[in-house]
C-alpha cells in the first residue's frame, strides 16, 4: 500500500482530497501526523508556497507528501488576498467579510471578478516529484450564500453554475474549482503506470 500524507492541517482540503481518491485501491490517503513542525509560507506565487510545504514535510514522514497551496484573486482589489488568502483574517468569516468590506469602498470600480488559484506539489524525501496548477474565473457576491464548502466558498460565485462555490455539494465542486480540476491531474499521477 502507497501512503499520501496530504500536507495540511485544513479539514475542509483533507476531506476534499480524500474524497476525490477515495476510489484508488493502492493509496491510504493520510493527513498530517500531529506535532510536526510547521514551515512558513514565504513563498511569492502559490506554487512557490506548495514546493516549500511539500519538501519540508516529505522530509518528515514516510511515503509522498502532497502540499496545496490555493486562494482568492480579486481582480479589483489589485489581485488580493493572493497568497496572503489564509492570513486575511483569523477566520474564515473574517477573510470574507475583510474581501466584501473592501469591494464595497471601491464603489467607483464594479469589476467583481477573480480567480480562485490552486497549486499541488508532491514530493519524497524533501525531492519535488510533480506539480500542477489549476484556476478557476468567478466573481464576488455582495454577501455570502451556502452553507457547504469552506474558505471564501459563500462569496465565489460560478456564472456557468449560477451559484457560489459554497452552494454546491463537495462531488459538484470537486468537479469544478480549481482544487477539484488539480485533484483530476493528480489521481492521473498516482494512477500512472
Amino acid at each position: 500500500m502507497n501512503t499520501l500524507i496530504v500536507a495540511s492541517t485544513n479539514a475542509g482540503k483533507i476531506h476534499e482530497v480524500r474524497l476525490a481518491l477515495h476510489d484508488l485501491r493502492d493509496w491510504a490517503i493520510e493527513p498530517l501526523p500531529s506535532g510536526l513542525p510547521a514551515i512558513e509560507e514565504s513563498g511569492a506565487t502559490f506554487l512557490e508556497n506548495a514546493a516549500l510545504k511539500a519538501v519540508h514535510y516529505s522530509s518528515l514522514v514516510e511515503g509522498l507528501a502532497l502540499a496545496d497551496d490555493s486562494g482568492l484573486c480579486v481582480k479589483a482589489l489589485g489581485n488580493r488576498p493572493g497568497v496572503w488568502s489564509a492570513r486575511y483574517g483569523a477566520t474564515a468569516e473574517e477573510r470574507n467579510r475583510r474581501v466584501l468590506t473592501e469591494l464595497a469602498g471601491l464603489a467607483d470600480s464594479p469589476d467583481r471578478g477573480a480567480v480562485f488559484h490552486c497549486a499541488f506539489v508532491v514530493a519524497r524525501a524533501g525531492v519535488v516529484m510533480w506539480s500542477t496548477e489549476a484556476q478557476l474565473d468567478g466573481q464576488i457576491t455582495s454577501e455570502p450564500t451556502g452553507g457547504s464548502g469552506f474558505g471564501f466558498d459563500p462569496i465565489f460565485f460560478v456564472p456557468e453554475l449560477r451559484k457560489t462555490l459554497a452552494q454546491l455539494t463537495t462531488e459538484e465542486k470537486n468537479r469544478t474549482s480549481a482544487r477539484g480540476q488539480a485533484l483530476v491531474r493528480l489521481r492521473q499521477f498516482l494512477t500512472w503506470p
